[in-house]
């Protein structure tokens, strides 16, 4: 698949199921998120990989959160659910220099452009994933379980494996809604 493809036919698929990407695979997926624009060379990012007994892990820490918060039990069981739409989930962490010249929004936006390149990767080498966030990214607990300090953030959750849905349609923009020359 060439890039241009890559890039504009891009799409997040719900469901996702074995395999995951292994070996090589996983390793050119690490090695392109490590490729992100970089302002300073700070490398500002960590990758927590979740599968097997991990997911259950991370499901365990959802539901830790969404109890602290005395969330009700529809919400306590679709968090426990949650890490299992993917055989993987990589969740990427923006990890902060403070005091720096780079300000910290370009360290988060660099951990963001390193998951979006993870992700292409991954469709690149046959694989699909999806990007997620969502309230528990920005949970005292979830963060604190994993090891989030400071100005650090969770900047998504990569959810990578095997396309396990009927593929939807990739909808096309007005460009002229989105565009404008100065």
């Amino acid at each position: 698949m060439d890039a241009l493809s890559l890039l504009l036919n891009r799409r997040s698929l719900p469901k996702l199921v074995e395999p995951a990407p292994a070996g090589e695979v996983l390793e050119n997926i690490f090695r392109a998120g490590l490729r992100a624009p970089d302002h300073g060379g700070l490398t500002p990012w960590r990758f927590i990989v979740s599968q097997g007994e991990g997911l259950t892990k991370l499901a365990d820490i959802l539901v830790a959160a969404a109890k602290v918060d005395n969330l009700d039990d529809f919400v306590i069981e679709k968090a426990s659910k949650a890490p299992f739409r993917a055989p993987m989930v990589i969740t990427v962490v923006s990890k902060v220099t403070s005091d720096h010249k780079v300000p910290v929004i370009e360290q988060h936006l660099s951990a963001g452009c390193a998951a979006q390149a993870m992700q292409m990767a991954a469709v690149a080498q046959g694989y699909s994933g999806f990007w997620r966030t969502g309230s528990w990214a920005y949970h005292a607990v979830v963060r604190e379980a994993l090891g989030l300090e400071g100005e650090d953030m969770i900047v998504g959750f990569l959810y990578l494996g095997s396309i396990g849905c009927r593929e939807a349609k990739v909808h096309e923009r007005d460009l002229a809604q989105y565009v404008e020359y100065l």
